[in-house]
């Protein structure tokens, strides 16, 4: 019998503390009416299993997170490699962010860490993770 495609929402985990990581999160739950992805931050539980469940060891992540997370197809994606992964399943105009795929990995990465590293002097943070609106809640792990 043919295997059925996974139909599971892909799963972003972010810095919950971080302004950046929380306005990328509301850009994405804007653009993907679908609910294509669920998010949990990775400061909690939640995020902490789902590490667990693909054989991570979470205490090994640094304790300011550098990155945003994608898992898809229970396969981890960081850095700009997770952004373009999640800009092209958005579709439409943010499919163009795509382009970003011509840029060698090496900078493209150094890039994303450019910013990682400044995002809280930059946008500032929170003193705890971001509680989504009921509304939002079921796309929340």
């Amino acid at each position: 019998m043919p295997s059925m495609p996974d139909t599971a929402p892909d799963t972003i985990l972010f810095d919950g503390v971080c302004n950046l990581c929380n306005g990328f999160v509301q850009f994405v739950i804007r653009h993907d009416p679908e609910g294509r992805f669920r998010f949990a931050a990775l400061q909690s539980e939640a995020a902490q299993a789902v590490l667990a469940d693909l054989g991570l060891d979470p205490a090994a992540l640094p304790r300011e997170p550098e990155s945003v997370l994608l898992v898809s197809g229970g396969r981890l994606y960081s850095h700009s490699t997770a952004v373009l992964r999640i800009a092209r399943r958005l579709g439409g105009v943010w499919q163009l962010a795509g382009l970003g795929w011509l840029m060698p990995r090496r900078w493209r990465d150094g890039l994303y860490r450019f910013v990682a590293r400044n995002r809280y002097r930059w946008f500032g943070r929170q003193e705890s993770c971001m509680l989504p609106t009921p509304a939002l809640k079921a796309r929340f792990l």
